[in-house]
């Protein structure tokens, strides 16, 4: 599962050809003993993450929005999509 970016121990990753379980563009995210999977448009579709680190997911999810969504569309095709810069 290849890792689209990484910051203050939020592990965020994308799976290549992941469209059938959630039927939506999402990213799986790791923050300790926490996982979730959350909707590009910040819905959490299954696990969970602790309040905070959720709120600097979503506020770090929208500042990428565009980048995410053409890694989404390049990981369903099963093609290599770039890092993002957690701090750009």
């Amino acid at each position: 599962m290849p890792e689209i970016s990484r910051f203050y121990g939020i592990v965020i990753k994308m799976i290549f050809n992941d469209n059938e379980k959630h039927h939506k563009p999402h990213v799986h995210v790791y923050f300790g003993e926490y996982e979730a999977s959350v909707g590009l448009d910040g819905e959490v579709l299954d696990g969970k993450l602790p309040i905070k680190q959720y709120r600097m997911l979503s506020g770090w999810m929208a500042l990428h929005e565009d980048e995410l969504y053409a890694a989404w569309n390049n990981a369903v095709r099963q093609m290599p999509f770039d890092k993002i810069d957690p701090l750009q």
